[in-house]
Order: C-alpha cells, then structure tokens, then sequence
C-alpha cells in the first residue's frame, strides 16, 4: 500500500503514546493521574476549616435575636390586652402562626361582621392581673349571635338573656351555693374580676356561623395561655365542661393544680352529670385548703 493507505509504524506508536498521554492527563474524560492529582491539591487552595465562634459572640447573637422578636412582638400586641397578661404572653406576639392568626382576622372583619368586636376579644386579660387568676373555666367557641359575646365564655352582655347553658349554669348554682338567686342578667365579669378565667379556646367567629374561626391558630394560642398557669402558678381549680375542655386541659400538672370534671351545661348533656356536680361549692373548698380567698359566687 502506499503511504497514503498505511501509516509508518514509528508514526503509529507515536500516535498511540499521544493518545494516552491525553486519556490520563484529561480529568474529563479520564482519571487524572496522582501527579495531576497532587498537582491540583497544590495549585487549589485549601478550604479554611471554619471557625467557631466565641461563647461571648454566640450569646451576643442569641440576645440580638431575642430584642428582635420582642420588637416584632411589641408592633403586633392586639388591641386591649391587658399589661400584665402582656408580660408574660407577648413572646406569642411575634411567631409566624400568631401574625397569620392576626392577619386573617382582620380580612375576616373586612368581609363579614365578626364577634366580639376587637376591643373585647382580650376581655378576660382586662378584669384581674394573670398571678390573681384562681380559677379557670374553659369554654370552645364565642356566641355567634348579636351583642353576646364579649370576651368571656359562657358570658354575654347586658341586656341580652342568658343563653340555655348559661341558664343551666344558674340553675346549678342556685342547688349548690346557699343564697345564690338567678342575677336576672348573663354578665359574668363580676367573676373574672376575683379571679375566675373565662377563656374559650377559639376568641372570634363570624357571625351566626359556629366554629367558622376553628384551627386558624387560636387554640396554639389559647394552649399556650393554659400552659403558662399551669407551669407558673399553684393551687388552680380547673373546671373542665365536656369533652372538648377536657381534652384541652388533659396537660394540666395535677399535683400542681386541682382539675374537675363533667359533663357540658349545655342542654344536649347537662343531665348526663352537669346538674348535681357541685363545681362551685368544691372549687371554693380547694381554694380555701390553698389558703386562698373563695370565689363569691353571687356577686355578678
């Protein structure tokens, strides 16, 4: 063949060299050799080991992030919060569930009418300083009807009539506390201002719609008002009214606190061991062995 048809061998050996020397010293398309290897480790710097910092930059960020969160918590304190309760729950103010909670309420009101309105939604804060509280009344959701709710539950304003759990609740008292006469009105802050927490675990609904505000991000919120008595006071009468209040009591410490029972004032249960329970009558006794002052139960 002539020399256009066969290369020389001397031609194809060198070819063959080249061709290797390229397949090694190529990462891409090969291996690359621990010469190149090394040579890379040289010419690459190194990464710097990070280094940690002090105990006294560390703890000067941790307070930086907490004056932030109180800043942010101070911008979104609700409207008629009481001061002390404010103390100690502000730290709710500033997480991310509590600012959605507050921002969906408001387009809320924006498009229905909403109860209560804003400036009693904290009315169970108003009525006595958070370390006065001695006994707590869990209720679920607020009246869903015209002028009821106003920040108290199982409560409504003057002059609207008592709903049937709260006449239910009378009733009970007038069997169990000597004296104790129907007030001819629902207004129970004659209670909350000696102490009694009135606190339902959902603040706001719309109007005639019935658990419309349901896990919006209240209950987190009420969850963490019950945990704060509960880790931070001694000697509470707990009256859990049905399932739903029990299940949202069921973390109360109680060798710490004194939990009762029953069944809801509401008409549907009131009979399954509401009547003839007694609350009242036994809160004051458990108040008293605390040494504490007892609930007047008659002054509304």
């Amino acid at each position: 063949m002539g020399v256009f048809g066969r290369r020389p061998l001397g031609l194809a050996r060198g070819l063959r060299g080249a061709r290797a020397r390229s397949l090694t010293s190529d990462p891409d398309s090969w291996q690359a050799s621990p010469a190149k290897k090394a040579r890379v480790g040289q010419d690459e710097p190194a990464t710097p080991p990070s280094s940690p910092l002090s105990e006294e930059q560390l703890v000067r960020i941790q307070r930086n992030k907490a004056a932030a969160l109180l800043r942010l918590a101070a911008r979104n304190v609700p409207a008629g919060f009481g001061e002390s309760w404010k103390q100690h729950l502000s730290g709710e103010f500033g997480k991310p569930y509590f600012i959605k909670l507050m921002g969906f309420v408001a387009e809320e009101r924006k498009h229905h009418k909403v109860y209560p309105p804003p400036e009693q939604v904290f009315t169970w804060t108003q009525m006595c300083d958070i370390r006065d509280v001695k006994v707590v009344i869990l209720g679920q959701d607020p009246y869903h009807g015209p002028s009821q709710a106003h920040g108290l539950c199982f409560s409504v304003q003057r002059p609207v009539p008592p709903p049937p759990s709260l006449e239910n609740i009378f009733k009970e008292l007038s069997t169990d506390i000597d004296g104790f006469v129907h007030p001819g009105h629902g207004d129970l802050s004659g209670w909350a201002r000696q102490g009694v927490l009135l606190l339902n675990a959902v603040l706001t609904v719309r109007a005639h719609q019935a658990n419309s505000h349901k896990e919006r991000g209240w209950e987190q919120f009420t969850d963490a008002v019950v945990s704060w008595l509960n880790q931070n006071l001694t000697g509470l009468v707990f009256l859990l009214w049905g399932s739903y209040a029990q299940k949202k009591g069921s973390a109360i410490d109680r060798k710490r606190h004194h939990v009762l029972q029953t069944a809801h004032p509401s008409p549907l249960s009131v009979y399954r061991g509401f009547f003839g329970c007694r609350h009242f009558s036994k809160a004051n006794e458990l108040l008293q062995k605390s040494g504490k002052r007892p609930i007047n139960w008659k002054e509304l």
